[in-house]
């Protein structure tokens, strides 16, 4: 088996790049928190300090869950802390390649996100078709690299508070 790739996301980001606010999501999507689930379960995902301290369950149930965090004195139960990305993606493609995944999520934040773009293979982006407040943005990037492999559309409706379109990203 070839080296697991590594992945962005499922990221959800409205027209201006809002992912976040206040410590949670700026809208309701259950659509978009099911493809969460089925694109990372029985992966590695990777995320910051602050995106930990967001999840309303913890640790994320059927993956190995890595937090990215320079305080020495935080140890969350049931997952594992690295100070460095690069010590954090080395454990999470030997525990992929151990149980067979073809990759790595890393799940934010935003800084995690940006640090780990120049290495990602493959991108899970929810465009959110709004425009939203929010005090946490992704940082623009060059699709040109990229080449769109899926594409999907979704209105709003009961579940979900704004129309969204599913999108994989590969190079």
């Amino acid at each position: 088996m070839s080296l697991p790739i590594l992945a962005l996301g499922p990221i959800a980001r409205d027209r201006n790049g809002v992912i976040g606010r206040d410590g949670a999501l700026p809208w309701r999507l259950k659509t978009d928190l099911i493809r969460f689930k089925e694109i990372t379960l029985f992966k590695p995902v990777i995320m910051g300090r602050k995106t930990w301290d967001s999840l309303p369950k913890k640790p994320l149930p059927g993956r190995l869950n890595i937090v990215l965090s320079r305080d020495g004195t935080f140890e969350p139960e049931q997952a594992l802390v690295c100070e460095s990305f690069n010590d954090a993606l080395n454990i999470a493609r030997e525990h992929a390649a151990d149980d067979g995944a073809e990759e790595v999520c890393v799940i934010g934040g935003a800084s995690l996100f940006a640090e780990a773009m120049p290495r990602a293979k493959r991108l899970y982006i929810t465009e959110v078709l709004a425009e939203v407040d929010g005090d946490v943005i992704l940082e623009p990037f060059d699709e040109s690299g990229w080449r769109e492999v899926s594409r999907e559309q979704h209105p709003a409706g009961q579940d979900d508070q704004y129309p969204f379109i599913f999108r994989v990203l590969e190079r």
